[in-house]
């Protein structure tokens, strides 16, 4: 029988049978291995366990701790949740179940709204149907066949995305027991695998997020090989509920939503506060490492779309509107623009790099269905920058940037976790600018001695990107800032040069990149992280003075006034309650420091200090205490 050679991630090399499958590997290396393998992943590919494999080959077997083994596992539950609801709810219609973040959904359609009781029903059911234990069966169809089937089940949405399929593209199905469903896969071996299920939540969704389209009943939920895993994310998620930026959001008066514009926030004076910290901390940033800021129009014709490549890539996320017989579109994108600066004059060799930043609002078209608080917005706010250099200052740009990423990060106590995205399948240009490109980061991040993961094929079209992960307090994953390296988007297709030491004219490159990334998304990250507990440097109101009876008003105004001049953003509550109602008070408005003032503080010129969530700190001289709030502004500290 002809035989393989397959490599294993130890460098191992086995030599087995053509069609063995990664399943049957795995139970001769690891009896333990095999009961934890939920997928495969074969030359960077992540394909089921009992797919035969039919060349040479490296393999790594994916278990529920690895990314990608979690989203197998998700997406099969997904599938099993579908099958119950099927035998639950004869006819049942079902749009799309993938895995997400945190678990999986299933858009269904049934002829009633589901309730918690349905839930616990359904995951009744699941659990049922996971001790049978029944294998994930893939089948190769045509479309022929799938429209056919789905036909006869009377499933339009199963219909719709079968017809969008292009012709020449593989259709799968995969069985478990009596359900069927068209999928790519990858999916577990069994449903015994599924072992601890929990569904969370219904949902309104429209149809391919379309309001235009039905409402369906998205089913949300998570399942674990073990108990104590599922334990420990219903714990995450009863602490997120208490964290939701959503809710605190308008609790602390910081921002809101509403209806008359969907997808953008209504920023509040205190939140505004944050806001101009933030911009105010980075424009600081920005100066020191030798940024020239600037401001590009909004509202830009469709020409520089079609030059930048964005019509053809990116236009159904554009809000596109007509002015006179003329197209234009409002910017999704700072990054065209810069390169009408960068041309107003004839550049030297002598002048790169030229760092041009842009604060600047943008509006992306995300469907409805998507939008997510200040997670998932239609108008940003981006601290954009694009950097022009010449292709020997590359190196020393990216070490740069890595600094600056690390040293913002640092000060909110974030760990950046690095990834190089690749190129993708819409890619642009010059292979062999790509494989450039690509290697210039990875020696940057090499040289930065940083371990970084890939994302194969999540690059820009115009170029590959280094993406920055931060942590949060739930151990929650973000992504945040962004490195892209241009060396075709921009200088090409806008036909920028600089003029070299050889008198010749060159081709820049050109490297965009954001720090915080949206400014909307990152202070819904930090209001969940820090649940609303700002760190004083950004709380929008610093200290509260108290006095506690209306003999001491005149003193406490004195200290409120002496606070003020300083710069220290104070607030005093000179109401007639009692001390006990304004301290509560103040705790739920999660202000940094109370200044309790009684008869005694007002005699001795000192204050009685209380710090959020701490109680009593004691009495201090009014000097002392201003000079150590001053100090953890100035230092930026996070506890």
């Amino acid at each position: 029988m002809e035989k393989i050679k397959v490599k294993l991630p130890d460098g191992d090399i086995l030599e087995v049978n053509k069609g063995t499958t990664p399943l049957q590997i795995v139970e001769n290396l690891s009896r333990k291995l095999a009961r934890e393998a939920v997928a495969a992943k074969v030359n960077g590919v992540v394909i089921d366990l009992t797919r035969p494999l039919e060349e040479d080959c490296e393999l790594q077997i994916l278990t529920f701790d690895d990314p990608e083994g979690r989203e197998v596992f998700w997406h099969s539950s997904a599938h099993l949740m579908a099958h119950a609801i099927e035998e639950l709810f004869p006819g049942a219609k079902f749009g799309v179940g993938p895995p997400i973040e945190d678990g999986f959904y299933y858009d269904v359609d049934v002829d009633r709204t589901l309730t918690p009781e349905d839930l616990v029903k359904i995951e009744e059911k699941m659990r049922e149907l996971a001790q049978r234990d029944e294998p994930y069966i893939r089948r190769v169809v045509t479309k022929e066949e799938a429209l056919e089937f789905f036909k006869k089940k009377g499933d339009p949405y199963k219909i719709e995305i079968i017809e969008q399929i292009d012709d020449n593209d593989t259709i799968t199905f995969y069985s478990e027991g009596s359900f069927t469903d068209l999928c790519r896969g990858p999916h577990l071996p069994s449903t015994g695998k599924i072992k601890y299920v929990k569904l969370l939540s219904v949902a309104g969704a429209y149809w391919r997020g379309d309001a235009r389209n039905k409402m369906l009943q998205r089913v949300y939920g998570v399942a674990y090989p073990k108990k104590e895993l599922l334990d420990e994310h219903l714990k995450r998620l009863e602490e997120a509920k208490k964290r939701d930026h959503r809710r605190l959001g308008k609790e602390l008066e910081l921002f809101v939503f509403h209806d008359i514009a969907p997808g953008a926030p209504f920023w509040l004076p205190k939140g505004m506060i944050i806001f101009r910290e933030l911009e105010k901390f980075i424009r600081e940033e920005l100066d020191k490492r030798g940024y020239e800021e600037i401001s590009t129009p909004i509202l830009v014709k469709k020409d520089l779309w079609e030059r930048s490549g964005h019509w053809e890539h990116y236009k159904e996320n554009m809000f596109v509107l007509e002015v006179e017989d003329e197209i234009y579109s409002l910017k999704p994108m700072n990054c065209p623009e810069s390169t009408y600066v960068y041309k107003m004059k004839t550049r030297s060799y002598r002048d790169l790099p030229l760092r041009l930043a842009e604060i600047g609002r943008l509006h992306r078209n995300e469907i409805s269905g998507a939008l997510g608080g200040m997670f998932r917005v239609r108008q940003i706010t981006m601290d954009d920058a694009h950097i022009y250099c010449r292709p020997d200052q590359i190196l020393s740009e990216i070490n740069e940037l890595i600094d600056f990423i690390n040293y913002v990060y640092g000060i909110f106590k974030f760990e950046p976790a690095y990834y190089l995205s690749t190129k993708p399948d819409n890619a642009m240009g010059d292979p062999a600018l790509w494989e450039q490109a690509e290697q210039a980061l990875k020696m940057a991040l090499e040289q930065n001695g940083i371990r970084y993961g890939l994302k194969e094929k999540e690059g820009a079209f115009y170029g590959p990107k280094i993406d920055v992960q931060i942590k949060d307090a739930l151990g929650r994953d973000w992504q945040v800032a962004t490195i892209q390296l241009d060396f075709v988007m921009l200088p090409e297709r806008f036909d920028l040069t600089y003029i070299d030491v050889d008198g010749q004219p060159k081709r820049p490159v050109a490297i965009h990149r954001a720090i915080f990334g949206s400014f909307e998304r990152f202070v819904g990250i930090l209001t969940e992280h820090f649940a609303g507990n700002f760190p004083v440097w950004l709380a929008p109101v610093q200290v509260s003075v108290l006095p506690i009876t209306d003999a001491q008003n005149d003193y406490a105004k004195e200290v409120w006034t002496r606070l003020r001049n300083l710069k220290i953003r104070a607030e005093i509550d000179l109401r007639n309650e009692k001390i006990t109602y304004k301290i509560r008070e103040a705790e739920t408005k999660k202000i940094p420091y109370m200044l309790i003032i009684g008869e005694k503080e007002k005699t001795s010129g000192t204050v009685s200090v209380r710090k959020h969530g701490k109680g009593d700190l004691g009495v201090f001289d009014l000097e002392s205490f201003i000079s150590q709030v001053k100090f953890e502004i100035e230092t930026k500290a996070v506890e």
